[in-house]
């Protein structure tokens, strides 16, 4: 059912360099199946974890594209590589990202009103993006950190489900509170919220949530597979996987996304952990791959229990 297109689990990709740190399409497509064969029910393409401010427009393009043609209609695909200051520029990035065939194109919150500047401007910017793109292409907003985290106000998100175009919102506020309010004012739309949070996760889809969608699927994306699909048959194994997922979420601090790459490249999938957002050059001198070794190996316990 169209309705139930933008739910489950998305991870936020990477993007793998080779030593020259330009992308790395054997590895991105190592990358692809490795998601697919977790059971993912969508990618969320060119994001902040793709390292999207630090690719060209032409780069985001043809990544997408690339990720669409590998993908060939087995999830669907969402994007957005949103990054321009001046609005002009940011309606030229968003048309070319509708123009790949990509199912959603993502707006990024932060992009549509400056740090200080009120949530009726964000809103109004919003309206205008929302009123140039094509509307054979779904949307979506994500609340990215970088380069300033700006959250949705309620009328905002009241505003994208009534709209009848926003089907997906990337929620990074980490507050029970706030996603069970965003629940009930997208309720009966089209508007779908997927949690970043792994700490709340569980208890989002108590209170109605439908989506995960963050980086620790980056490293054990069957697992979010698994809650999502059992959560509810099987409370007291959804409890102990939830428990374990949210203390290994604390590895997300720990000099990403350069530790997600050390995993693919731990898998077999990576050939780098070469990274344009940041130096990867000392991450092997100090404790990190020891904690992401330690996290994987208790990955793989739980994974057993649930018969994975």
């Amino acid at each position: 059912m169209s309705e139930q297109k933008y739910v489950g689990v998305w991870p936020v990709m990477l993007t793998p360099f080779d030593e020259n740190r330009n992308i790395d399409w054997q590895s991105l497509e190592k990358l692809i199946e490795w998601y697919l064969a977790a059971g993912v029910h969508g990618l969320f393409a060119d994001c902040q974890s793709s390292e999207m401010f630090f690719l060209s427009d032409n780069e985001a393009r043809k990544l997408v594209r690339f990720i669409i043609e590998k993908v060939d209609g087995r999830v669907p695909v969402v994007a957005s590589g949103h990054t321009a200051s001046a609005l002009s520029h940011q309606s030229e990035q968003l048309i070319g990202m509708a123009e790949t065939g990509v199912d959603g194109v993502i707006m990024i919150s932060n992009r549509l009103a400056l740090a200080g500047e009120s949530d009726e401007k964000s809103l109004e910017t919003l309206q205008l993006l929302t009123s140039q793109l094509p509307e054979s292409v779904d949307l979506g907003i994500y609340e990215c950190p970088y380069p300033y985290k700006r959250l949705l106000s309620d009328e905002t998100v009241a505003w994208c489900a009534q709209s009848d175009r926003f089907t997906f919102i990337k929620d990074t506020c980490c507050d029970l509170a706030t996603i069970k309010r965003r629940v009930e004012l997208s309720a009966g739309s089209r508007l779908h919220l997927a949690n970043a949070n792994s700490q709340t996760l569980l208890a989002s889809f108590e209170a109605g949530c439908k989506a995960f969608s963050g980086v620790m699927a980056n490293f054990h994306p069957e697992l979010y597979v698994w809650l999502y699909e059992n959560w509810q048959s099987e409370p007291e194994k959804a409890q102990r996987l939830s428990d374990y997922l949210s203390t290994a979420a604390l590895v997300e601090n720990l000099d990403y996304p350069i530790c997600g790459k050390y995993f693919q490249q731990s898998l077999g999938n990576f050939r780098t952990i070469l990274c344009r957002v940041r130096d990867s050059q000392g991450f092997n001198n100090t404790f990190y791959p020891g904690a992401i070794d330690a996290m994987a190996r208790l990955g793989d316990e739980i994974r057993k229990s649930l018969s994975l």
